[in-house]
């Protein structure tokens, strides 16, 4: 478990509580800086820099491919155990957009608000030239997310401290905590407002069982944010931009 969490996750945390700490130290309020997300490898080499992307987004990967493997050899039929697989792709995609459209919205304000109070950087969800295939980078992108964290964060991690005799509130605390913290490069505002996504995902996956509708809601919020923040900057004056 420790060994996945440094490969992936428990290493984005450390990176994020440096960033954060580099935030506050520099000249300067939060919301004057930026946390820039999907940003271009090679701006005026339209091939080099999908490949690029694609290279980010296949080894990002990696660590769900680990996890597959530990449980395909702990005999729990892969990351079947944790609800990720093709059996109920309706029920998921159903349950995963309403979770979306509620956290989705209620999301957006956080980050406006913690913003506007100085309690958040600037994130700049995606700065990528306007080429072919720019949404949909995006788009494998908001998906590779969601895998990630859903998969490790909440399917493998939870399971694993289950196994090690961690109460449910205590396997809880954990999971939702190690989300907030590697968000916390965006601020206090993302780590709240992912903290308390964290608490609601280990909730509906002790509910329902599977990570497939919180890597459906997951996926659903970034395709949006990255997408729409493709669409949006510039247009509007309520978006701000870095």
């Amino acid at each position: 478990m420790l060994l996945v969490l440094a490969l992936s996750l428990g290493a984005s945390a450390l990176s994020a509580l440096i960033s954060f700490a580099g935030s506050l130290t520099a000249p300067g309020g939060l919301a004057d800086q930026a946390a820039r997300m999907n940003t271009s490898a090679a701006p005026d080499r339209p091939w080099l820099d999908l490949a690029w992307q694609l290279f980010g987004i296949a080894t990002a990967l990696v660590p769900v491919a680990l996890v597959a493997h530990l449980l395909y050899r702990e005999g729990a039929g892969g990351l079947r155990a944790v609800g990720c697989d093709l059996r109920r792709p309706r029920s998921d995609l159903a349950r995963g957009t309403l979770i979306a459209a509620g956290i989705g919205g209620t999301g957006l304000l956080l980050y406006l608000g913690a913003r506007a109070a100085g309690a958040n950087l600037t994130v700049v969800p995606e700065n990528l030239p306007d080429v072919w295939w720019k949404i949909p980078v995006l788009i494998a992108s908001a998906v590779q997310n969601a895998a990630v964290e859903e998969i490790i964060v909440i399917g493998y991690l939870l399971r694993r401290l289950d196994q090690l005799g961690w109460s449910p509130w205590g396997a809880l605390a954990a999971s939702s905590l190690l989300r907030g913290t590697y968000h916390l490069y965006q601020g206090i505002g993302g780590f709240v407002g992912n903290m308390a996504m964290g608490v609601i995902f280990v909730l509906l996956y002790r509910r329902w069982g599977r990570v497939g509708p919180l890597l459906a809601a997951h996926a659903l919020i970034d395709i949006v944010a990255f997408v729409g923040y493709a669409v949006l900057a510039g247009e509007v004056g309520w978006l701000p931009t870095g």
